[in-house]
């Protein structure tokens, strides 16, 4: 794997974990550092890894982007550094993996985005999260994008207008997280989360999420059209056919795929 500066790479063995490790900086999310963790997770998506963490270091989960960072640019130059992190957004979904958050502390603008891009996300309960331009100078646009996608459209507004920090417990009602425990028992909890969604077969499992993400937005009638054209298509892969052999055979599936 490449050499970082700004996170922390960790395989055992099917998951890797993706470690955001700017701590003296909120772990804000700089030009460098999304570089860093598009690569991560374009080699984590090339790998035979079936899940992959997304965590940070220290007291903060991410304080969203670097203002030093986002400050010093031009028009083109903060263009360019909003292009890559939804760059980095859109990577964590089209991965085959299946990608976790896992939350502690504050998740603030594009800390939460980065939570909401996630499949799937576990919270400690010293967790918050908050879209904070709205009471700022530099309104969360783009983070709001994926984070009205997870809890719907007033309680969006409510995020993004007030910015105003909610609980984890808040967040865990609204939809943005699926889990929320004690901060003492977060590993164990993603561990257990992540075990569960990655069971099964790997090609049918990242066949499914991409679907997924392409018919979630879509009028219902034309996700019936990406779905059912997709599961038919799946009904023979190598995994689909070893499934219902196992289920009709009253044994144990063997995947080989």
């Amino acid at each position: 794997m490449a050499e970082y500066e700004h996170i922390l790479v960790k395989r055992e063995e099917d998951t890797i974990t993706i470690t955001m490790n700017r701590a003296s900086r909120r772990n804000s999310l700089s030009d460098q550092h999304l570089a860093e963790l598009l690569v991560a997770f374009l080699e984590a998506g090339d790998s035979d890894a079936t899940g992959v963490v997304l965590a940070g270091a220290g007291p903060v989960f991410s304080a969203g982007h670097d203002f030093a960072d986002v400050s010093s640019r031009d028009l083109m130059g903060v263009r360019e550094l909003l292009q890559l992190c939804t760059e980095l957004m859109a990577t964590m979904q089209s991965v085959p993996q299946v990608v976790i958050a896992r939350v502690h502390g504050l998740a603030t603008a594009a800390g939460c985005q980065l939570v909401a891009s996630c499949d799937l996300a576990v919270a400690a309960e010293s967790a918050g999260f908050a879209l904070p331009g709205g009471k700022g100078g530099w309104f969360c646009h783009t983070p709001a994008v994926p984070v009205a996608r997870a809890v719907g459209r007033k309680r969006l507004m409510e995020l993004a207008l007030t910015g105003d920090v909610i609980d984890a417990a808040t967040a865990l009602d609204w939809g943005m997280v699926n889990r929320v425990v004690p901060d003492a028992e977060l590993d164990t909890a993603v561990a257990d989360l992540l075990a569960r969604a990655t069971r099964g077969s790997r090609a049918s499992k990242a066949l499914g999420k991409q679907t997924l993400y392409a018919q979630l937005d879509r009028p219902e009638k034309d996700a019936y059209a990406v779905a059912l054209e997709v599961m038919a298509a799946a009904s023979q892969l190598p995994g689909a056919r070893e499934g219902m052999a196992a289920f009709l055979e009253k044994r144990q599936p063997e995947w080989t795929d």
